[in-house]
């Protein structure tokens, strides 16, 4: 037992202030309820989580490699901002996804991409519950959103060559007959997962909490004052940027609409300055 006592804190340590609740990250210097249940996980450690990232326009085939492990890792151009993080990735060769080479590309590379299940055709919807719900059920009870799911574009409820293009439109399926529902506005994504209700607001979220979060800071190690510091900054910085890019007074700031791209496209071939990335399809 350290000095902050076992059962200081509750099992899921929130910060709270009117209107919001704030999940902290997980701190090793705070013992919760839970840890000496026998058989089961301890409530202090780091939750299980799982993002998952589909880009539709693919990448650079020829620079998507890796090679070696650990701290000889070598990494393919388009994978190399991850050079710093060697040690702590895995990757993964060889997954086959047979459905996906049925119906046509549109769908049956997108709709079935996390289940591996057989697409129905005809305009019906009949996929698989993806891997990211599965787990969402059993983990996504730690966290205060089971799930989130983010897009750029709304659903395409239309057929091509004879497949829905819901496939299309959703890598994750709650079941198979119903797709994930997507969010499309950050700031509404931001408001589920630091406000109790998605209202506008004219006080910041930290704001909000910053008493409790005040007073947390004088209870913890410095190792996680310093956690906790570099959290709180990356939540004001997300905060703001969705505020100064949603200044039409509208509730769900930023619209991902463009009628056309805003950025020129880049030279053929990977770009070699530094500051230059990829491009996208804006949406």
């Amino acid at each position: 037992m350290n000095d902050l006592g076992l059962h200081r804190f509750s099992r899921r340590t929130m910060l709270r202030g009117l209107g919001v609740t704030m999940a902290l990250p997980w701190m090793e210097s705070i013992n919760v309820w839970g840890d000496e249940t026998k058989g089961a996980a301890k409530a202090s450690e780091a939750p299980v989580r799982l993002a998952v990232l589909f880009s539709g326009n693919g990448y650079h085939s020829r620079e998507w490699w890796a090679k070696g492990e650990g701290k000889g890792m070598e990494l393919g151009q388009v994978l190399a901002p991850l050079n710093g993080f060697r040690e702590k990735m895995l990757f993964i060769k060889g997954l086959y996804n047979e459905q996906a080479l049925k119906g046509n590309i549109h769908s049956s590379q997108t709709g079935n991409i996390l289940s591996g299940a057989p697409l129905a055709s005809g305009g019906d919807i009949r996929s698989g519950t993806s891997i990211d719900q599965l787990l969402a059920q059993t983990y996504g009870r730690s966290t205060k959103v089971p799930s989130l799911v983010l897009g750029c574009e709304k659903s395409n409820p239309s057929v091509h060559k004879n497949y829905s293009m819901l496939y299309s439109s959703h890598i994750s399926w709650t079941s198979p007959t119903t797709p994930t529902p997507l969010e499309l506005y950050p700031a509404l994504a931001f408001d589920r997962l630091f406000k109790d209700e998605v209202q506008k607001g004219d006080k910041s979220v930290l704001d909000a909490v910053l008493a409790d979060a005040t007073d947390l800071r004088r209870q913890i190690s410095t190792t996680d004052q310093r956690k906790l510091d570099e959290y709180l900054d990356s939540v004001r910085d997300v905060e703001q940027r969705i505020e100064n890019a949603g200044k039409q007074g509208e509730l769900q700031g930023w619209r991902p609409t463009l009628d056309k791209p805003n950025i020129p496209r880049p030279p053929e071939g990977i770009p070699q300055k530094g500051n230059a990335r990829l491009s996208t399809i804006p949406c």
